[in-house]
């Protein structure tokens, strides 16, 4: 009889690093969809059948997804694991827009069950999606890029070792993370800064909820950077300097963010110099999940 084993620390140790690949994917496609009222009100009275019919499709499209992609390392080499994997794909996009519909309080303890249900459902197909693209989201960076570019360069070299003025600096390296973390911030945040749903979610939002907004904030980026292995994660830990450290990196980041998407709101007329303090603080730090991810996606991407 086959005694059956559990599942080794290193095991484990890949498990949990694909799940926060897998949901750091998710959301990076579906945070947009997340500040859009028309998505809350269609999920508010969309019937259980079409939900069924939703999650069904969702699940079809992971599977062909997770199939030929995936989001965990190693791409899955039968249909049984792919199968496996789009189960786990749509609950992991489920619990991430349950966790951001709760936190951006479109979800409370006095919602109807079945408006609760078609929001997450409605919401989770981005996530979905995004779960199941993980590990082709986000492939290169310019890590990589410098790492080609100096060997052909060692290559070229009679002696075999690189120019000393290829290495790049910490200061090009800051300005890089600078320029990229604005890049992505804007791609994302740019379509939401003019809408209606900022001021709506600021409403609904009191104080605790904003601490909370801003610390998932930054647990997400940190994910997205750091603990999803998307790109060259050991290099970019590794980096000296003091916008490099892991911790300051996603600091800094966040400000930066946060300082765009006030500029955005600005921008579009949303908040005026007039305005209180507390409105300005409000409105950005709603925005800047948002503009956030985007910066995340941004340093992975540029």
């Amino acid at each position: 009889m086959k005694r059956m084993s559990f599942p080794s620390r290193l095991e484990w140790n890949d498990e949990i690093q694909d799940i926060i690949r897998a949901a750091a994917g998710g959301f990076l496609f579906g945070i947009p969809l997340l500040y859009t009222m028309e998505v809350w009100w269609i999920g508010s009275y969309t019937e259980p059948p079409l939900m069924l019919g939703i999650l069904a499709t969702t699940f079809v499209i992971v599977f062909l997804l997770n199939h030929t992609d995936g989001f965990r390392q190693i791409r899955p080499d039968r249909p049984t694991q792919a199968m496996t994997d789009s189960i786990e794909a749509i609950a992991i996009s489920t619990i991430c827009a349950t966790f951001i519909l709760t936190l951006l309080r479109e979800i409370t303890s006095t919602t109807p069950l079945d408006e609760a249900l078609g929001k997450i459902v409605l919401e989770g197909v981005p996530f979905a999606l995004g779960v199941a693209l993980a590990r082709s989201i986000l492939q290169g960076d310019r890590f990589e890029s410098s790492q080609a570019t100096e060997h052909q360069e060692a290559a070229s070299e009679p002696s075999g070792h690189p120019p000393s003025a290829s290495k790049p600096s910490h200061y090009n390296a800051t300005l890089a993370d600078i320029g990229a973390t604005l890049i992505g911030t804007i791609i994302i945040a740019f379509n939401i800064a003019p809408t209606d749903e900022v001021p709506m979610l600021v409403a609904a939002a009191s104080p605790p909820w904003l601490i909370a907004i801003v610390l998932a904030s930054l647990l997400i980026s940190y994910s997205i950077v750091f603990l999803a292995g998307f790109t060259a994660q050991q290099q970019r830990i590794q980096q000296r300097g003091p916008f490099q450290h892991p911790i300051t990196e996603t600091l800094v980041s966040y400000l930066i963010s946060l300082l765009a998407a006030a500029l955005m709101l600005w921008f579009f007329h949303r908040l005026s110099f007039a305005d209180p303090w507390t409105s300005w603080l409000e409105n950005t730090v709603i925005l800047g999940l948002p503009a956030t991810i985007g910066g995340a996606a941004g340093r992975l991407a540029v």
